[in-house]
Parts: structure tokens; sequence; C-alpha cells
């Protein structure tokens, strides 16, 4: 069995998309997968699987709530590998952004140049845009289009729920 961190994009945000956690968590140990928890209501989820999870987790959103998210799958070692990437560790949790993005990244220059703030620093490494937002990121013109300025599918998560995920994996 291999350990997931599974991260849905979209979810319980605004009112739609409402997917209620501790329900979910039942449909995926009904499905058969081991040591399942979740954190917040954000669509943060640890498991362990014999395979990749996502088609799974797809259909049982899908199948159950009527509407299918991104779903993320890293593997126990794709997580700490953007873990420990983290150009900005030194910083508040809440002003560290990962953005995990399901393909590679083709980064539109451009754009984010001209979206980014004075204070806002990124790096981008592996599959993992890291964005340091020191006055948040709810004013943030270079969040609100990541997805265009990344060229692939991303979900964010502050370096807070991040390490919450990281200390839930190593209990899992």
């Amino acid at each position: 069995m291999n350990a997931y961190i599974i991260l849905l994009r979209g979810v319980n945000v605004g009112g739609k998309n409402l997917l209620p956690m501790k329900e979910l968590k039942s449909l995926l140990e009904d499905a058969s997968f081991d040591n399942v928890k979740t954190y917040i209501q954000s669509g943060n989820i640890v498991l362990k699987s014999a395979k990749n999870p996502e088609k799974i987790i797809g259909e049982l959103i899908q199948n159950n709530f009527s509407f299918t998210p991104e779903v993320m799958v890293l593997s126990e070692s794709e997580f700490h590998t953007s873990v420990s990437n983290n150009p900005y560790p030194e910083y508040e949790g809440k002003f560290v952004h990962f953005y995990f993005c399901k393909r590679k990244p083709k980064i539109n220059l451009a754009k984010i140049e001209t979206s980014i703030s004075e204070t806002e620093r990124y790096q981008l490494i592996g599959n993992t845009f890291y964005l340091h937002a020191p006055d948040g990121i709810a004013r943030s013109k270079l969040v609100v289009g990541i997805e265009k300025h990344l060229g692939a599918p991303a979900t964010g998560r502050n370096l807070n729920t991040v390490n919450k995920l990281k200390e839930i994996l190593k209990n899992a």
C-alpha cells in the first residue's frame, strides 16, 4: 500500500461544489482505501491505496455528488519533494502558497510580470509553483488567473495546510 495526498480543486467554495468531507471519507473507506484522513473542508485527503486513486475518487464524487472536481494526486515522495523544495520556509505559513500542478507548467512570464505585485515572489520547481505573498492572496492579481499563468490545472494550499498534511501523512 502506498500513501497518497489528494487535493481537490474548487470544492466547498462560495456555496458551490458542496462536498461533505465526513461523507466522502466514508465513501472512500467503502471503496477499500485505507487510513483515510481528511483535513478541513477544502478537499485535502491522505489515504493509502494499492494503486493511484485519481480515477476512482473522481468517479465516486461524480456518482455521489453530481460534479467532478479537479483531482490532484501526489505520491508520498512527490509531496515530500515539494515540501523540501519550498524556497520560502522562513516566512509565515499563511503567506507562502504551493500551487500543485497536474502536469509540468508552461509559465507565461509576460502575464506573471504584469500581474505580480512588488512584494510577491515566486519560483517554479518541478510541478509546484511557490508564491510568497506577504500582503496575502485575497488581493493578489497573480492568484486570480493562476491557471492561465501556469498553463496547467493547479490547486493551491498555504504552507500551514501543507505542514498539517505532512503531519497527517507521518501518522498514516
